[in-house]
């Protein structure tokens, strides 16, 4: 090497031979070009999650989906409507809650008129969508009150060796309760004989006897 080039080296310490040479970082450089790394990778990860396609969810109503509007008084429970005829203060259509009974309808339709006797209506008996509570009054012909509805029974007399517990229950001051023991008590005779035989019957007494004697054969 001349003297120029020599001069030269030491003149350029970052000369070729120093450009080209291997370049030591050491450990904390290390440590630093790491945490650049590591910095750069999540940031990479990020950006990728937020790229990532998405579904966009909607919620409806529950009215929309089904179809169905909500019941506006929240239970769903239908109303009972019957008509209220006869000696009442306001005869008509009345609206009740289910399981509304025969003196629920009668105090719907403002109560009997003074002097009525109410005493054939079977006011526990629960009322049914649509039927015809008569009182004071007789069924029309080829009108079938419900039971206890009315003081009436069309269609005749009712045979007292032939008829029913439904039957018995229809007459005008008997429940279930009064015609069961008018069936057991036709059992124990064998038959009635005669009309009056009700008058042996426990729960019937002379004015009940008196209601039913026109309604009743043998």
């Amino acid at each position: 090497m001349d003297v120029e080039d020599e001069a030269e080296r030491r003149s350029d310490p970052f000369g070729p031979g120093a450009r080209f040479g291997r370049w030591d970082p050491g450990s904390r450089g290390v440590r630093a070009i790491a945490v650049v790394v590591l910095l750069a990778a999540l940031g990479a990860a990020a950006l990728a999650w937020q790229a990532r396609p998405r579904a966009d969810v909607v919620v409806l109503p529950t009215a929309e989906v089904s179809g169905v509007l909500p019941s506006a008084s929240g239970t769903g429970a239908a109303e009972v409507v019957v008509a209220v005829a006869g000696k009442v203060r306001r005869p008509g259509m009345v609206r009740l809650p289910p399981g509304a009974r025969v003196a629920d309808a009668l105090e719907a339709a403002g109560g009997a008129l003074p002097g009525v006797d109410t005493a054939l209506l079977n006011l526990a008996r629960k009322v049914t969508d649509g039927e015809l509570i008569l009182v004071g009054v007789s069924a029309p012909p080829g009108v079938v009150p419900p039971t206890g509805a009315g003081p009436a029974v069309p269609g005749g007399p009712l045979n007292l060796n032939t008829a029913t517990l439904a039957e018995l229950d229809g007459l005008p001051g008997v429940g279930p309760v009064l015609a069961q023991r008018i069936l057991d008590h036709r059992d124990k005779l064998g038959g009635f004989k005669a009309v009056s035989d009700l008058r042996e019957v426990e729960g019937i007494g002379d004015s009940r006897y008196e209601q039913l004697k026109e309604l009743v054969t043998i």
